[in-house]
């Protein structure tokens, strides 16, 4: 009974593994503070990117609207990046903390429609734009 109880909590902790890395991959980015904002708001960029990449590989952007979906992402996360580069890093912090968190819920609304982008991806990007907010929100 009890290796049965073992075993039960390992497989849903390997289920998990998107979330394991993600951990991860937050704490080695943010654990010695925080990188260059310039790099985040290009980060911001590349999250969309990711998402076209992934729909076309997958022949998902054929769909009606996949693609005009995922391009209105790209800009308006391109936009936020663009607006966090051209302010004061003050502000460009809470800026780009808002994106991340804006793709945290992008990446909710993949993995639950498990369409676009793996729901692995899905899972891993939204832990680590959660945490990557998170980090961008703590005083410097």
């Amino acid at each position: 009974m009890l290796a049965e109880s073992l075993h039960t909590r390992s497989m849903r902790t390997m289920h998990r593994w998107p979330t394991l890395l993600a951990v991860g991959v937050a704490v080695a980015t943010f654990a010695d503070g925080l990188p260059a904002l310039e790099l985040l708001a290009g980060l911001l960029v590349l999250m969309p990117l990711c998402y076209l990449a992934f729909g076309a590989v997958r022949g998902e952007l054929r769909t009606p609207g996949a693609l005009t979906l995922q391009a209105a992402g790209l800009l308006a996360f391109g936009a936020v990046a663009l607006v966090a580069v051209a302010v004061d890093d003050t502000v460009a912090r809470y800026v780009l903390a808002a994106g991340w968190l804006g793709h945290a819920v992008w990446d909710v609304v993949h993995h639950r429609s498990g369409k676009v982008v793996p729901r692995a991806w899905a899972e891993w990007c939204f832990v680590v734009d959660l945490l990557g907010a998170a980090a961008l929100l703590v005083p410097a």
